[in-house]
């Protein structure tokens, strides 16, 4: 028989796995960085940076003002991490190095059967340029070449060649990004900057790495069903159940049945809650407690995608939004701009969730804008006027 789980259980089980059940830290140090890196397993990145670029705000969230400077130049090597397509392209800890082997060898298969023998010569250009000049970026080549409507071959339309070698070698391993420099990539050689324990380490299956990825994303979300947890390190469904199976086998997993779900879920054998989370934070759309969105509207109730891409017009909230956690719900969003020329930070748009109470949810959020304007060096928080909340959200900053 498969245990069941109540709804609200299982939201405090996924709050309490990401780190929202314990309180900020006074002062941020190493350490509390360090330990959202393990409990998340991997960090996206993202190159919009209305606010602030997508990785640093998992860490506000959860710690609050911290030094951003610590995820700055030399982040890499300050917490062992190497970047990799994980999620999407990711920080991951470099201890999860052996477990890429496989989608590497499998990215040289793929790529190879789209280039030419003329693109393969360039592709030796680029890595011998590397090898002989040390780490560099897409700017530091010597022919980095021009981008074109037309091309040689099917992956390199539109893209400067040097950015499509670099990228083909970054996909199949041949080279690893060692740093970020203006959100540049900064490439070099495996064994420049990967350490050799983890470089030559033992071969891990395709098997073997897909039950380590599902096992961290269990134990990452706490509870999910299978689509959600392959979708952590992008690997198929199809592909995720059996290695679920097996750590269900082995006790790690739990299959239980979450009320008001419509499939199965997975509950981690270390997966705990201790009553109510008292949580508040803004949340990146790119934050893995809402980033894989049916899962966070089984688990909130709450409809979210972004709109960046969404023509101005047909936007319903606006092009940054950040859903606002207060307490164990999310109860407001936001559309939010970094001005830094002018010292503010401009909330475009804000929306209260149907049934909350503004007289509540506007404080809270106030003094949540104000913490991160001070993280962020802004002086002020300024509020438009579009959106049921606005008013409130205006009174409560006073």
């Amino acid at each position: 028989m498969t245990d069941s789980i109540s709804a609200i259980d299982a939201r405090r089980i996924a709050l309490t796995a990401q780190g929202f059940a314990e309180p900020r830290p006074v002062h941020v140090e190493d350490e509390h960085l360090r330990g959202v890196i393990d409990r998340l397993g991997l960090i996206q990145l993202d190159s919009v940076n209305v606010a602030v670029r997508a990785h640093y705000m998992p860490f506000f969230s959860r710690l609050g003002q911290y030094p951003m400077e610590l995820l700055g130049d030399g982040v890499h090597e300050r917490f062992d991490l190497f970047e990799y397509w994980g999620h999407v392209a990711s920080l991951i800890p470099v201890k999860q190095y052996p477990l890429f082997k496989h989608r590497m060898e499998e990215g040289i298969k793929r790529r190879s059967r789209t280039l030419r023998s003329a693109d393969a010569k360039y592709l030796d250009l680029i890595l011998e340029e590397i090898r002989r000049r040390g780490p560099l970026t897409i700017a530091d080549l010597e022919d980095p070449g021009q981008r074109s409507g037309s091309s040689p071959s099917p992956g390199w339309w539109n893209r400067a060649p040097g950015k499509v070698a670099l990228e083909y070698h970054f996909a199949t391993g041949d080279i690893t990004s060692r740093e970020r420099r203006n959100f540049s990539r900064v490439y070099d050689l495996p064994e420049r900057a990967i350490p050799e324990q983890h470089l030559n380490a033992k071969p891990v299956t395709r098997e073997d790495a897909h039950r380590e990825f599902v096992r961290i994303a269990a134990l990452a979300f706490g509870i999910g069903t299978d689509k959600d947890l392959a979708d952590y390190y992008r690997i198929r469904t199809l592909d995720a159940r059996p290695r679920l199976a097996e750590l269900v086998e082995s006790g790690e997993l739990r299959k239980v049945e979450v009320e008001g779900w419509s499939q199965p879920a997975y509950l981690h054998s270390e997966a705990s809650t201790n009553g109510p989370v008292k949580a508040r934070a803004l949340l990146s759309p790119f934050d893995q407690l809402i980033w894989e969105r049916d899962r966070t509207e089984r688990l909130f109730d709450f409809f979210y995608r972004i709109e960046i891409y969404v023509p101005e017009k047909k936007r319903q909230y606006g092009y940054y939004v950040l859903p606002f956690l207060l307490g164990e719900e999310i109860v407001a969003r936001v559309d939010i701009k970094a001005e830094r020329d002018r010292g503010t930070l401009r909330v475009r748009s804000a929306f209260i969730e149907d049934g909350q109470d503004p007289g509540h949810v506007a404080p809270e959020l106030a003094a949540e804008l104000e913490l991160m304007a001070e993280w962020l060096g802004l002086q002020r928080v300024r509020v438009g006027r579009r959106g049921n909340l606005c008013g409130a959200l205006r009174e409560a900053l006073r």
